[in-house]
Formats: C-alpha cells, sequence, structure tokens
C-alpha cells in the first residue's frame, strides 16, 4: 500500500485567493494516477495530482492529459463519472465508511458517504457548494491529439459531516484517487494504490493507501 505525507500551508499564505492555491500546487510534489485497472486496450490517460492542506481546508490539484475531454454535467451530484472524471476517496481516523468525493473538469462534483458502493448517502447540495474550485483546459489539442486540462480544489473539513474534523495535524487517514470516464470513446480505469480486483469497482477500502498530515 501506498504512503503519501501531506505538508501543511497556513491559510495567511493564501489570502483566500485559487489562483494562488494552483501556484502553490504546481510547486509541490505530484503523485501518479498509473495503475491502468480493467482494461487491455492500452490507452492510458496521463494523470497526477499534488495536495497540501490548511487549517481548515485540504488543497487538491489534478493534472491531467488525454485524448477525450468531456464535461457535460454541471449540476451537483450528476453522475459526473461519466463525463472525464478525477476522484479522491478518503476515510478518516477508524471510520469504516468513507467518502467518495468525484469531479468533472469544470469542478462539478459528486460526493458521497458510506461504506461500500451500494451504500451511499449524497451530500447535500448546500454542502457541496462550500468547495471553491478552479479549472482551465488547454484551448487545442496538442500534435499527439491530446487536450490537457487542470483542476484546482479547496476542500473545506466542514465538507466531512459525518466526522468532526477540527484538525487534520498528525491525522493518518485511508484514501485512494482515481481517474475514470465511463462515456468516454474509451472508457478506462486508473488508480493511484493498486487494486486487485476483477470487476470495475473504485468502491473498495481495502485497497486504499495511507495518506499522513504533517
Amino acid at each position: 500500500m501506498k504512503n503519501l505525507h501531506i505538508a501543511f500551508i497556513s491559510n495567511h499564505e493564501l489570502n483566500n485567493d485559487m489562483a494562488v492555491v494552483s501556484s502553490l500546487l504546481n510547486n509541490s510534489t505530484r503523485q501518479s494516477v498509473d495503475n491502468l485497472l480493467w482494461s487491455d486496450n492500452g490507452y492510458k490517460p496521463l494523470v497526477s495530482f499534488s495536495m497540501a492542506y490548511t487549517e481548515d481546508n485540504i488543497l487538491l490539484k489534478y493534472f491531467v492529459t488525454e485524448k477525450y475531454v468531456k464535461a457535460d454535467y454541471h449540476q451537483i451530484n450528476d453522475p459526473v463519472y461519466k463525463d472525464s472524471c478525477v476522484e479522491f476517496f478518503i476515510a478518516f481516523g477508524d471510520d469504516e465508511n468513507y467518502y467518495n468525493l468525484e469531479f468533472n473538469p469544470v469542478g462539478t462534483a459528486l460526493i458521497g458517504y458510506g461504506s461500500d458502493n451500494n451504500d451511499r448517502k449524497m451530500l447535500s447540495e448546500i454542502i457541496i457548494s462550500q468547495i471553491k474550485s478552479q479549472y482551465s483546459i488547454s484551448v487545442s489539442p496538442d500534435d499527439k491529439g491530446n487536450t490537457e486540462w487542470e483542476l484546482t480544489l479547496s476542500i473545506p473539513f466542514a465538507l466531512f459531516i459525518h466526522n468532526a474534523i477540527s484538525s487534520l495535524v498528525g491525522q493518518h487517514c485511508k484514501a485512494n484517487f482515481f481517474k475514470c470516464g465511463d462515456d468516454l470513446p474509451v472508457p478506462h480505469y486508473l488508480s493511484w494504490n493498486p487494486i486487485n480486483h476483477s470487476q470495475p469497482n473504485f468502491h473498495l477500502p481495502q485497497f486504499f493507501g495511507t495518506i499522513m498530515f504533517a
């Protein structure tokens, strides 16, 4: 299982500015989401992410290069996994349940909580709308036909309504990070921590890695 240390940065340094958050995460160490799952067609988008955290937010940025980019869903809790989609699943402490946070390239979010893929309680629009995001999508594909897009997220601790989180300093959590696109011309499934399962399913917390907040 993979382990990842998450650095702390003070809110004072960010000035409540998502452009500053984006720049900070550009210069942070990136983790690859490069385990290609349940596919033998050879298509593998280039995906990575970087993270930090503050007194009251988790900061997360995805960097994606792929041939097909789709962002058709715009309402909170729409099925964004059918678009080009990046995902972050996290369980706090000894909680047997976890949150699934899923986003398309324009930051539309679907977020639930529960123990597996058949036990999801969707968070409310009011709660999810607290997330701040900034995105960019390249104007035209490169010479290989690939398009680059980036998504920066500031996720408040208050979003995690089933856990009383006042600070993450020193906490160890279970997590995994994903890329998918169920309705793309070439569907695919990528993970940060490997998954050993016969059928497509990201909702397997036994395959989460560990993230440690410094």
